[in-house]
């Protein structure tokens, strides 16, 4: 029969190991576990109503052949003082801490009015399971620990008196000296006899109560772990879907970036054409033709542009969405910048392009995305100037170089002219695109009127 137990705690150490783990226990006891749900509190209670019935058999059963021999009460009181022991068990996990206190006080006083019922596996398993269910369960630790230590310290005592005062172990011994054959070595062992009950009690104890508790700190960092790889779950399913939308929002400015500079240049041409067919339609047919020429062409090459841009959105098909069988057509590069250039050249703005390289073949070089980049800068600042400028040149330049082992590329625009009067307002985002153009590839934007008059766009992007 188990009476008592004491559990030992070894001297901390000052390793670093041991602060470690001392930190751990410490932000251990910050979490509190969930309340049991009504399903596990019912699941509780079915189980300890199937653990009375096969307490009661078992019980039964074992009457047949002895175990409980000498125990004259009734039977009916046998069964009570066995399912009162098991009762608190459905409870278990909603009042962890008093099934604990409550169970320890059947255990003591149920004990002591009826041992041979105390020795049976139902009832010391019902005490071990409360044991377990408060280590496993209980949300205040502090006081977890305050019960159990009020509990093993009233085991040891009784366990203690249990040696010193009682004479039930004085009456167990001789009853083995008497039933012990002379002679028979047997019956000994290295240790008397009392010395060896003390060591074998101590033992069975703190292997009962030590096993219980073992298992419920392994019960209930294991539901702590639980909740914490799903609170990281939870965590990373955010970060993902917050990435996704910023991925998707990156895109959409991407896209916009490229819409606008396409539709920018195409649209300044068209309305400058537009214009000059106007003035001219009545006096200079041949001159109008050409402009509206100029117009179907630009206007051509802008829906060609855009499809090639919109393309991307679509999944994996190899033509346009108009399904005439045009493949989509490549971004364009710095080599395209001469084609920009004389087109402006054709429709009356005097630009003058300088390449400027540090190392020959610096340029070609140059990635494709960085490239892309700075034809769409070029493009959109020689848009401003026929969209909102008065000047009928500008110059833009193209240079390569190296600050401090750093590679770089840089474009510059300007022009002499004064800001065009009377006409719409720009809205501002294209300015904006050539700005993000920049941060995106590391680089740095001046954009701005010159001291001198006119306007500098000059951009320094980052080669990587």
């Amino acid at each position: 029969m188990i009476e008592s137990a004491t559990i030992g705690e070894t001297a901390p150490s000052q390793s670093t190991g041991w602060v470690r783990e001392r930190l751990r226990k410490k932000n251990d006891d910050d979490w509190e576990r969930p309340a049991p749900t009504p399903d596990q509190v019912r699941r509780d209670v079915i189980g300890t109503a199937a653990v009375i019935l096969v307490a009661a058999i078992a019980l039964e059963t074992s009457r047949g052949f002895g175990a409980v021999g000498g125990e004259d009460r009734p039977f009916w009181l046998q069964y009570l003082v066995l399912a009162l022991m098991v009762v608190p068990l459905a409870l278990r996990r909603r009042l962890p801490i008093s099934v604990l206190l409550v169970s320890s006080l059947l255990f003591f006083l149920l004990s002591t009015y009826m041992p041979a019922i105390s020795t049976q596996l139902a009832f010391q398993a019902a005490y071990f399971a409360s044991i377990y269910s408060a280590v496993a369960w209980a949300r205040d630790r502090r006081m977890l620990r305050l019960a159990l230590a009020a509990v093993i310290a009233a085991m040891a005592l009784w366990l203690i008196l249990g040696f010193t005062v009682s004479s039930a172990y004085d009456s167990f011994f001789e009853n083995l000296k008497e039933n012990a054959p002379a002679g028979d070595e047997t019956y000994g062992g290295l240790l008397p006899p009392l010395a060896s009950y003390a060591v074998y009690s101590f033992l069975i104890n703190a292997a009962f109560f030590g096993g219980a508790i073992l298992f419920g700190l392994t019960s209930w960092r294991s539901a702590h772990q639980r909740e914490r790889l799903a609170e990281q779950a939870g965590q990373l399913r955010a970060q993902s879907a917050e990435l996704a939308h910023q991925a998707v929002v990156n895109e959409r400015l991407r896209i916009a970036r490229e819409l606008h500079d396409v539709v920018a240049h195409h649209i300044a041409v068209i309305g400058v054409h537009a214009g000059a067919a106007r003035r001219v339609m009545e006096k200079k047919p041949e001159a109008a033709a050409g402009a509206l020429q100029t117009i179907e062409d630009s206007s051509r090459e802008a829906v060609q542009e855009m499809r090639s841009l919109l393309g991307v959105l679509r999944a994996g098909d190899e033509t346009d969405p108009a399904g005439d069988g045009a493949l989509r057509r490549p971004e364009p590069g710095l080599a395209d910048l001469d084609t920009l250039v004389a087109e402006h050249l054709a429709n009356g703005l005097q630009v003058t392009f300088t390449r400027v390289e540090d190392t020959p073949g610096a340029l070609d070089a140059v990635a494709a995305p960085l490239a892309l980049s700075v034809y769409r800068t070029v493009q959109e600042s020689l848009a401003n100037v026929r969209r909102h400028s008065t000047a009928g040149s500008a110059v833009v330049a193209l240079r390569s170089g190296s600050t401090d082992g750093v590679r770089w590329l840089e474009v510059e625009t300007v022009d002499d002219g004064l800001p065009r009067t009377g006409g719409q307002p720009g809205s501002g985002f294209g300015l904006r695109g050539i700005r993000e153009r920049a941060a995106l590839h590391g680089g740095t934007a001046e954009i701005g009127p010159r001291p001198g008059g006119g306007w500098r766009v000059r951009v320094r992007f980052t080669q990587r």
